[in-house]
């Protein structure tokens, strides 16, 4: 399997209650000390940080997939979302932890696409999108797409034309994280916000596909 795997499975790992005779990474013993320190000054309690923890963790592509496909029914909320996303989060229940870099939304169209990297570690939309893939993470997908977009979103099925212009948006700074908000697939015309919602994936939300077509129906006998 390449580095630029396709693979859409998020695995969990199952505590197995030994976690302490693990010896723990470089970056995990940072963290663990910068949680005790902010415990001790007073700054949050252990439960505080827990609940913020299991509250990330329970964010999916889902939410995401949810928020694109009211943009694509409601053509006022869209224009909200693309000018100030945050609010227009807040008007379906979305909040955004305190201190969350802010959300951008950007559109494809039929004449510009963007595709998402985070060229310096793995800065993502966690609070819409959930934990990034493996793929997002690797040095493979953060070097290659900033100098060949399209090379890499032909790896993942998408082929565009050269008449589209690919832009690349590098979440890298410490302010913005960048959400992708796909072309509405032809064919969906009276389509449920529901039945829209399931064919946007996590993968066209970053931009490295389009969201998937609907199934035609199936054929009389």
């Amino acid at each position: 399997m390449s580095a630029l795997s396709t693979d859409h499975g998020d695995h969990d790992h199952a505590h197995t209650g030994i976690e302490e005779d693990v010896e723990l990474s470089y970056y995990a013993q940072r963290a663990q000390a910068m949680e005790s320190l902010i415990i001790e000054k007073g700054m949050c309690t252990a439960e505080e940080i827990q609940r913020m923890v299991d509250t990330m963790r329970r964010r999916s592509p889902t939410d995401g997939a949810r928020v694109v496909a009211h943009a694509w029914s409601d053509a006022e909320f869209k224009a909200r979302l693309l000018a100030d996303a945050v609010p227009a989060l807040l008007e379906l229940g979305y909040t955004l932890p305190e201190n969350t870099p802010k959300v951008t939304v950007v559109e494809n169209t039929d004449i510009v696409h963007h595709m998402v990297v985070c060229t310096l570690c793995s800065c993502y939309p966690r609070a819409l999108l959930g934990t990034p893939p493996d793929w997002f993470k690797s040095l493979a997908y953060r070097s290659r797409a900033v100098v060949d977009p399209r090379g890499v979103m032909k790896e993942f099925g998408l082929n565009l034309g050269n008449d589209i212009e690919v832009r690349v948006m590098d979440s890298t700074g410490p302010d913005t994280r960048f959400l992708v908000l796909p072309r509405r697939p032809a064919g969906t015309e009276g389509f449920s916000e529901e039945e829209l919602a399931n064919l946007v994936t996590r993968d066209s939300m970053i931009g490295v596909t389009d969201a998937l077509s609907p199934q035609p129906a199936p054929a009389a006998d």
